[in-house]
């Protein structure tokens, strides 16, 4: 008879170093990271974000001219541009809301408080914007965030933010319509934004 052998399997947990937002400019200030580096700093971690196809930014571009078009001076129109959500998170929306500014930002980064809407357009990075985005968007209590889904051809649309997800979540199909809550009167259809 061959004796058996036991393994036991262990859970090992291999401490992580978090970064803080001041350490992650720090590194692009020393040249540790370059302006070529497509990276954003989420919850301490310095994530590469998958490159940008044709279909990702031509939806952005359009994005970009409809809510410059409707909302004119009344809010600023922030394009893939950082925003800060805490100490050790700073995402790169594809497009934010934000509430309009004379210096367009020039003295600081976006916080949540100034953040109308977030948009993220999901082409190849649906898991990526859904499980590790969208959980941090709703701890920093962004009051909406809109997630266009290009493969599935729709928007989901997220509102009233708690620690563990948003409480409100609904989903738009083409032939839909939908409005930013910080602007009601304004309307867009799913058709225009999805192209």
């Amino acid at each position: 008879m061959v004796p058996r052998t036991r393994t036991d399997a262990v859970a090992v947990r291999i401490p992580r170093r978090r970064f803080t937002t001041e350490e992650y400019h720090r590194m692009g200030e020393a040249g540790v990271l370059s302006a070529n580096d497509r990276v954003e700093l989420l919850d301490g971690e310095i994530v590469r974000m998958s490159p940008i196809g044709t279909p990702h930014a031509s939806t952005v571009a359009r994005l970009n001219a409809l809510f410059s078009r409707r909302l004119g001076g009344r809010a600023t129109i922030w394009v893939q541009n950082p925003i800060v959500l805490d100490r050790y998170s700073e995402p790169q929306p594809d497009l934010c809301v934000l509430h309009a500014r004379a210096d367009f930002y020039a003295s600081a980064h976006p916080r949540p408080r100034e953040v109308l809407l977030a948009v993220e357009v999901m082409d190849t990075s649906r898991g990526y914007d859904r499980t590790l985005k969208l959980p941090l968007y709703a701890r920093a209590e962004l009051r909406e965030v809109w997630l266009l889904d290009l493969k599935g051809q729709t928007i989901e649309v997220y509102t009233r933010p708690a620690l563990r997800g948003y409480r409100e979540q609904q989903t738009l199909a083409r032939g839909g319509a939908l409005a930013p809550r910080a602007f009601p009167s304004v309307r867009f259809r799913v058709n225009e934004l999805l192209g």
